[in-house]
C-alpha cells in the first residue's frame, strides 16, 4: 500500500542529509505538529524548520532509512541516526565520539503532505556508544529472574 504523502518523508529526511531545509516547508500542511520535538514548537513548517535546523546544525545528524511502512494515513520509518557527541548536549565527555542510534518517526498524513510526526529514539544506546554511561550490566538480567 503507498501512501501520497511518501514522497514528502522521504524528501524531509534528504533535507536533513543534504543540510538544506527549503523543500521542508513544501512537505508539510501548516498546522503540522511534531510532537517528537525535546523543545516546543509553533505549528506549521516554521517550527519543523526550526527543530530540523537544530538537528543539522548542532546535533550534525544524518539518517539511513532501514524501513518503511504505509497505510493510508501513516507513514512509519524505521531509521539509524548517525552523530557524533555534542558538548553541550551530550556532556563534554562525548565529544568526538560517534554513534549510530536507532529511531523510528510515525508520520499522520494528510493527501501528499505531512500533518503530524512522532519520533523514538534510543538515546540512552547513544549515550552508552560515546561513553557517557555504562554498559549495562548483564548480571541484571539474572539478578531480575531470581
Amino acid at each position: 500500500m503507498s501512501n501520497p504523502a511518501l514522497p514528502a518523508a522521504r524528501a524531509v529526511f534528504e533535507a536533513i542529509n543534504s543540510g538544506d531545509l527549503s523543500a521542508v516547508p513544501a512537505c508539510v500542511t501548516d498546522s503540522f505538529v511534531d510532537h517528537g520535538s525535546p523543545f516546543p514548537l509553533p505549528p506549521g513548517p516554521d517550527g519543523y524548520v526550526r527543530i530540523l535546523t537544530w538537528v543539522t546544525r548542532v546535533l550534525r545528524l544524518r539518517y539511513e532509512i532501514a524501513d518503511t511502512i504505509t497505510t493510508d494515513d501513516r507513514i512509519v520509518l524505521r531509521a539509524v541516526a548517525h552523530g557524533s557527541g555534542v558538548a553541550e548536549i551530550h556532556g563534554p565527555g562525548a565529544v568526538g565520539h560517534d554513534y549510530a542510534m536507532s529511531t523510528i518517526h510515525v508520520y499522520r498524513t494528510e493527501g501528499a503532505l505531512l500533518a503530524e510526526h512522532w519520533g523514538v529514539r534510543d538515546e540512552v544506546g547513544a549515550m552508552v556508544q560515546m561513553g557517557v554511561l555504562p554498559i549495562p550490566d548483564p548480571g541484571a538480567l539474572d539478578a531480575a529472574a531470581s
